[in-house]
């Protein structure tokens, strides 16, 4: 198994682990009620959302680029 493969599906299995947190997070009383007051979720759940989407497909990418290259 390529290396970049390995650790493609490990960053990519931990962005949706933060992504999953960040979601569960925005249910929290405290975030409806900021939500419902401006808009916007806590600095701190929207760190988990974007965070965890970017992480999920920068291991995404990673995992398809790993397919092509020369496995061992």
């Amino acid at each position: 198994m390529n290396m970049q493969r390995i650790v493609g599906a490990a960053i990519l299995v931990v962005g949706v682990v933060l992504l999953c947190v960040g979601i569960n997070a925005s249910n929290s009383v405290a975030d409806q009620v900021k939500h419902s007051f401006t808009g916007r979720f806590t600095q701190e759940t929207a760190w988990y959302i974007y965070g965890g989407l970017t992480a999920a497909l920068v291991g995404l990418f990673m995992t398809i680029a790993g397919l092509g290259g020369k496995g061992t």
